[in-house]
């Protein structure tokens, strides 16, 4: 007898009641019902379009891009791997994105009190002024995005997308982040 995975036993029960769909449609994930996947293929439409404003203009790709902005948000200098576990990207690209701003000025290196073996990373005088230049047209450009949704609407996907980052233990603000001794 063959056995079932629990995803498709979910499939399977989750399609049962569906009316007019065949035995074998029932076991066929449907990419574009999937939230996974919708969420991701949001994503990267998303990252494209704010991209212009920055990797355009300025040279950054999306990677650089994370970086300067987890640096420009922050008080403190943080280490690479703040970033990386911040923004959920690979620690060798947070590591080539580094190198890029590293060598054009845009963040340096600086070590930490705590343990002299260690370096942190902060935003340069001209990384501060890219960081205070690309913010605004970013919130722009999110803000001509979500144009399609109400106010009550907007406050409602940030509610749950909040909801869903807590189910997964994701840090949600820069406070949390801080308080984290991982980080």
């Amino acid at each position: 007898m063959a056995r079932t995975s629990a995803g498709e036993t979910m499939l399977k029960a989750r399609d049962a009641d569906a009316p007019g769909v065949s035995s074998s449609e029932k076991t066929r994930l449907d990419l574009f019902k999937f939230v996974p996947f919708r969420l991701n293929r949001l994503a990267a439409e998303l990252s494209s379009a704010l991209a212009i404003e920055y990797e355009d203009r300025h040279g950054l790709d999306i990677p650089a891009w994370r970086v300067l902005a987890t640096l420009g948000f922050r008080n403190d200098a943080c280490s690479a791997q703040f970033i990386s576990q911040c923004t959920r990207t690979h620690k060798s690209t947070v590591s080539r994105a580094v190198t890029a701003l590293l060598q054009h000025e845009l963040i340096e290196r600086v070590e930490n009190e705590a343990d002299r073996r260690e370096f942190r990373l902060r935003l340069t005088k001209k990384g501060r002024a890219l960081y205070e230049e690309l913010f605004p047209r970013l919130l722009r450009r999110e803000e001509e995005i979500l144009a399609c949704l109400s106010a009550q609407e907007r406050k409602q996907l940030s509610a749950l997308l909040g909801k869903i980052e807590q189910s997964l233990n994701l840090i949600q603000t820069s406070e949390e982040a801080d308080a984290k001794p991982s980080y």
